[in-house]
């Protein structure tokens, strides 16, 4: 590889877009939060104060990525997914040991807590990209290029279902196939493997009683209001109320411990009511926007892995983003998924503010790669 020097400086409108969304996701927390913070702790800015320190991290942690060369991540790559796995068993490990039945999805270091699913995600597109540069002319053999990471991905999958975090695990399969699918993949590989990975999940969805009463709901929302369609028609509540323009900043009446979760995975239906579909409409776009600038930056790149890279870590948010969106609007059944830089979250925040340093890194930078013959990247 040949690497040419560029004094082209980061995408600032990227970095502007990211920004405001904070900004939004910061004012929002403290607004939707409130009301809960004091009635588990007495003290109305508990998570709000929370939230800022995250962010303050979460900020360093996106400078640092923006610092230091993206190309090293395909070095740690292999690594990284090791160190993963070994977490993944860990979590659920320390929670059967403990004797605690409920879902094993942090492991607590002190007083700090890592959400390694959303670890798992991150690592787990490094290392495609990683494979899918190295390996990208064997890709459409099927035994040595395309099934190696599918049992990868697929042995991470199964270790976040068992946590459980459903659909994280399906977001990962997603993610996987798309990348494929970008790498040059076979389509009757990725149809395939699609209707083997469905086959399986379908069945590992409905042995969790949970699960069955969430998809029962979506189809019978009248019923059940009380229990499982609880969440969801608060939320719908609360979007009916906000209308176009909303209520205004702070008038939610939905936050008033009516609505569960209203300032993490369900915090834009806090924003439908106080901006209305005006300020939920701002906030997708805004997610276009990211996925539009990093469509931007990657054709700009000439290195496959900086293009699969940057590709793949935009794609991923704007999957949270619309998923989060379908569930508070009752589109689809109610998932645990958070909307990125908007909900309150820690691990979450500073994995997501990460992925942007490193698109901002990539639209830095300007490199020749040596074409295989044979080898090719499906990016229209």
């Amino acid at each position: 590889m040949s690497i040419l020097v560029s004094e082209k400086k980061y995408d600032r409108t990227l970095l502007s877009i990211v920004m405001i969304l904070l900004i939004i996701g910061t004012v929002m927390i403290f607004s939707s939060s409130t009301n809960i913070s004091m009635d588990k702790y007495g003290n109305g800015t508990f998570y709000f104060r929370r939230h800022l320190i995250r962010l303050g991290l979460g900020l360093t942690a996106m400078v640092a990525a923006m610092i230091i060369d993206y190309r090293i991540l395909k070095k740690i790559a292999a690594p990284f997914m090791i160190v993963t796995i070994i977490l993944l068993v860990l979590t659920k490990a320390v929670y059967l040991v403990e004797g605690n039945h409920s879902p094993a999805r942090w492991l607590y270091f002190g007083s700090f807590a890592l959400q390694t699913s959303d670890l798992a995600r991150f690592a787990s597109i490094i290392y495609l990209a990683t494979y899918i540069d190295r390996k990208r002319d064997r890709i459409k053999d099927f035994t040595y290029g395309f099934l190696p990471p599918v049992v990868i991905t697929g042995l991470i999958m199964a270790l976040i279902v068992i946590q459980p975090d459903f659909s994280t695990a399906a977001v990962i399969g997603l993610i996987t196939i798309v990348m494929l699918f970008m790498g040059g993949a076979k389509i009757s590989h990725l149809i395939a493997t699609a209707s083997v990975s469905v086959a399986v999940m379908i069945p590992v969805l409905m042995a969790a009683h949970y699960r069955i009463e969430r998809i029962k709901a979506y189809f019978d929302a009248s019923s059940n209001f009380l229990g499982t369609n609880y969440q969801v028609q608060q939320s719908l509540v609360s979007l009916g109320n906000g209308g176009v323009t909303g209520v205004g900043l702070g008038e939610s009446l939905g936050k008033n411990l009516f609505l569960p979760a209203p300032h993490t995975d369900f915090i834009l239906s806090i924003m439908g009511e106080e901006f209305g579909f005006i300020g939920i409409f701002l906030i997708l776009t805004l997610f276009l926007a990211i996925f539009q600038r990093t469509i931007k930056i990657s054709k700009e790149c000439t290195d496959v892995f900086g293009i699969m890279l940057g590709m793949a870590l935009s794609i991923q948010l704007i999957i949270y983003a619309f998923i989060n969106a379908a569930v508070v609007t009752g589109v689809v059944p109610t998932t645990g998924l958070p909307i990125p830089f908007i909900s309150f979250g820690g691990t979450n925040l500073v994995v997501n503010l990460i992925c942007i340093g490193i698109i901002l890194n990539i639209s830095m930078a300007k490199r020749t790669v040596k074409h295989r013959k044979g080898a090719r990247i499906l990016f229209g």
